[in-house]
């Protein structure tokens, strides 16, 4: 227990004389080759070693810039340009819609999907009547894909016809 006891007390001599020696050579401005202290200096800025006691805040720290000064009036100035903001959103203009028949249109789609199925229906019934009778009148098969073309062709060319006569 001797020893142990001993043991500590040497180790804590040791190091108040190497923090004695940093403070010596911090006060004479001892550096390594680098210009750099040869040591690293701690900053107690709560805490002073020699009275061993905390230090409490006084004028000189507040001069310094905190987070809080730098937001101080920020909160006042975001309430403030929100207030502007409501004000300008009350605006009637801005309350209407932008197109006068929005709803029409809404109420109107339900009603086309039925008409928009019902006409797809009679295109199809008719293309197949058209069919039919074609094959009435060739009695023999058909090229579907042929007979779509040829359609094509022809208006095509009928409105290449128009334009024509329409330049001269």
């Amino acid at each position: 227990m001797e020893n142990n006891l001993a043991a500590n007390a040497a180790a804590r001599k040791e190091r108040l004389i190497a923090l004695r020696r940093r403070k010596e050579g911090k006060e004479a401005g001892e550096t390594n080759g680098n210009g750099e202290p040869s040591h690293f200096a701690f900053k107690q800025r709560n805490y002073d070693p020699e009275t061993r006691t905390l230090r409490k805040r006084g004028q000189e720290d507040e001069n310094e810039d905190t987070v809080e000064k730098a937001v101080e009036g920020l909160a006042e100035q975001i309430i403030k340009e929100d207030e502007e903001k409501r004000k300008e959103e009350l605006d009637l203009f801005n309350i209407q819609p932008r197109r006068a028949n929005w709803d029409l249109k809404r109420d109107m789609t339900n009603r086309m999907s039925k008409l928009d199925r019902k006409t797809n229906e009679a295109i199809a019934t008719i293309f197949r009547q058209r069919l039919q009778s074609m094959k009435k009148d060739q009695k023999g098969d058909i090229d579907l894909l042929a007979s779509m073309n040829a359609q094509e062709h022809e208006r095509d060319d009928a409105l290449e016809a128009n334009e024509d006569s329409d330049d001269e």
